[in-house]
């Protein structure tokens, strides 16, 4: 079992940044691959990024170059460093872990993960 506890998320004017942070429990944490998504209002769950067991990372195509996620093992949490921050990027952020990924293309989908977060809202003004 383990347990996610997003922070971090606000509002922003375009173009300004926010870090996400997902505190995880459980002694297994290193086990894990981390991922990111988001939902906004009326709107389906969205991948943005994820981090495999060996810091591998993999980022939705309008992510990359904007946003970077990586994780402190020793703290159980992982970060989501958003830069250039769009309107388009309102969301609810919801954190997510799996236990196993069993192919590359499961990174990119929620259903392939375990446990999630209750989210954090990031609302970006333009």
């Amino acid at each position: 079992q383990v347990q996610l506890v997003e922070s971090g998320g606000g509002l922003v004017q375009a173009g300004g940044s926010l870090r996400l942070s997902c505190a995880a429990s459980g002694r297994t944490f290193s086990s894990y691959t981390m991922g990111w998504f988001r939902q906004a209002p009326g709107k389906e769950r969205e991948f943005v990024a994820a981090i495999a067991r060996n810091r591998n990372t993999y980022y939705a195509d309008s992510m990359k170059g904007r946003f970077t996620i990586s994780r402190d093992n020793a703290k159980n949490t992982v970060y989501l460093q958003m830069n250039s921050l769009k309107a388009e990027d309102t969301a609810v952020y919801y954190c997510a872990a799996a236990f196993k990924i069993e192919s590359s293309l499961a990174f990119y989908s929620g259903g392939h993960y375990d446990y999630w977060g209750q989210g954090t809202q990031v609302t970006v003004s333009s």
